[in-house]
């Protein structure tokens, strides 16, 4: 929501006189050697095109502000905005935390933008799918033999389909030019409808597993329905393994989009995400001289994979302590 605020500058902001600009070095002491409280940074002068070249000009120097004023924004599509979380006291003289593409711009600004695209794709996508996995799963598992083998049978032909073939032949049948909400909201409707089998499989499961115990019994014998035996009395116990499942799709709709972008196919240029970003670092030229810069969406990516893989291993820890206890 607030990732304008975060990012110091518009993500398709050119500063053509400073391509492949490297990362601006935040500085404490002066070139006399004197110390300041508030850092500074150098305005950089690109001095060799061939081999992107830059200098810092040592005279002139620009406090790094804030929570400052900058360019406009919307916050959630529809609340004005105009302060920046850091910046300095010169619109031309910009604080690069991770340097400027080959356009001359800023890639932190840019990668903050494409990780609040692919984790509001991978987030919805994920929601959708586990809604419609349970939905299936449960009305399997609670059915007759018929109706369940009808629902699975039609699960496990989702689930038999290669995923990321369907997923590159859906999104090829539309236009590649396609709006940032448009393309986000295509992306959404793919997931969801090609990533809810394995969700429905364990719904199905855990309901069958379930619907014998006394408690369910009981709710019988009392009179209640079948609709609110299935959500209330039988959903409640399955739903921490089901929250694991759907925290395990998160990285999977993750990669699905970031290999999207990457191949082309996905969310274009001049909008930023995870994969296009990543598909620029192939200069090996570029990359032999700054790696951390040119690969910050594969370490995003990284860090995101682990850390929802780590987060999964401490729920079932703890789920499974409970269970025993």
């Amino acid at each position: 929501i607030f990732g304008d605020a975060i990012a110091p500058y518009p993500y398709q902001a050119q500063v053509r006189e400073q391509p492949n600009a490297p990362a601006s070095a935040v500085r404490f002491r002066d070139a006399a050697g004197n110390f300041r409280l508030r850092p500074f940074v150098y305005r950089s002068v690109l001095t060799d095109r061939l081999n992107f070249g830059y200098e810092d000009v040592i005279g002139q120097q620009f406090p790094v502000t804030i929570l400052g004023r900058g360019s406009s924004y919307l916050i959630a599509g529809f609340i004005p905005a105009d302060v920046h979380l850091f910046g300095t006291t010169d619109e031309k003289v910009r604080l690069s935390l991770l340097g400027t593409d080959a356009l001359g711009r800023d890639r932190f600004s840019r990668l903050v933008i494409a990780i609040r695209f692919s984790l509001i794709v991978c987030l919805a996508g994920t929601l959708l799918a586990s809604a419609i996995g349970i939905l299936f799963g449960m009305l399997s598992g609670y059915s007759g033999r018929s109706a369940d083998a009808i629902l699975m049978g039609f699960t496990d032909s989702v689930l038999a389909l290669p995923t990321l073939i369907i997923i590159l032949a859906a999104r090829a049948a539309f236009p590649l030019e396609l709006p940032a909400f448009s393309a986000a909201m295509l992306l959404i409707l793919i997931f969801a409808l090609t990533g809810w089998g394995e969700m429905a499989r364990l719904a199905r499961g855990l309901v069958k597993a379930t619907r014998e115990n006394e408690y369910v019994k009981a709710a019988k014998a009392g009179g209640l329905t079948e609709p609110a035996i299935l959500f209330r009395h039988i959903f409640p116990n399955i739903a921490p393994a089901l929250i694991t499942q759907a925290t395990i799709m998160l990285p999977y709709f993750l990669l699905s989009e970031v290999a999207l972008s990457y191949l082309g196919v996905g969310l274009q240029e001049p909008v930023p995400s995870l994969g296009n970003m990543l598909a620029s670092a192939g200069d090996l030229g570029r990359l032999q001289q700054h790696p951390i810069l040119l690969l910050s969406p594969a370490i995003v990516i990284f860090i995101f994979v682990l850390s929802i893989r780590l987060f999964t291993k401490r729920a079932e820890s703890t789920e499974h302590n409970f269970s025993v206890s």
